[in-house]
């Protein structure tokens, strides 16, 4: 299959540390700037909302357990806008292409918002392909790899693809939430019950991050980390 379609992404930590000596001042942020980091701070907020309420679901006192990793000073997080154009050539001969290969995301979650072009798929556990519905006032929440293994697999991330449309063009911006670099990943204590073991070898963010992102896109990134 062939790929479809750019993509622009933008990193940086939750915060920043002052620096001792005077920054160099820098031109006054432009209207579109401001309301690019409104918009990833509300979403952001919506994310640690949705962690709160995967903890409370869980039976876990501590309503911060998850999202507190969001938050963390230093926490890594990836702003992405993707863009797929129309394959109009695909049009009536009833096959699709690849706008983005399937694979899932190595994060804690991702929150994606589309202009209401259909597209995203999600594969089911016998490996049939289903679409989402597309709906411009409405978020899709992704549980990423991260969040699996510090739920000893009670939340599992769900490999995701995106098909080009043969007729409308389909723009879509992620949110991708991760934990700070040095950030042990691990089963929480809370979830291990008397007797349950940890599926998952430990690991920090900067390990998986670098693993994950050395391996193919659909590969299965957290076979390396499971305990035999």
């Amino acid at each position: 299959m062939a790929t479809w379609g750019g993509s622009s992404t933008s990193s940086s930590p939750s915060t920043t540390r002052r620096s001792p000596t005077p920054a160099p001042s820098r031109p006054a942020r432009s209207s579109g700037e401001a309301a690019l980091n409104e918009y990833i701070s509300g979403v952001r907020k919506l994310a640690v909302r949705v962690m709160e309420a995967m903890s409370e679901g869980l039976g876990i006192a501590q309503a911060d357990a998850l999202s507190a990793l969001v938050t963390a000073e230093g926490s890594d997080q990836v702003f992405r806008v993707n863009h797929y154009p129309p394959c109009r050539a695909l049009q009536g001969l009833g096959c699709s292409v690849t706008g983005f290969g399937e694979h899932t995301d190595p994060q804690l979650v991702s929150v994606l918002r589309s202009n209401g072009t259909s597209g995203l798929q999600i594969a089911l556990r016998d490996g049939q392909w289903v679409s989402v519905p597309s709906d411009r006032d409405s978020f899709f929440v992704n549980v990423g790899d991260s969040l699996q293994v510090l739920t000893n697999g009670r939340f599992k991330s769900v490999k995701h693809r995106v098909v080009a449309n043969s007729l409308k063009s389909r723009v879509s911006f992620i949110y991708f939430g991760g934990p700070p670099l040095a950030q042990r990943i691990a089963p929480l204590p809370q979830l291990l019950g008397e007797g349950e073991q940890s599926l998952y070898k430990e690991f920090t963010w900067d390990e998986y991050k670098k693993a994950a992102y050395k391996s193919r896109l659909g590969d299965n990134r957290l076979a390396q980390f499971e305990k035999k």
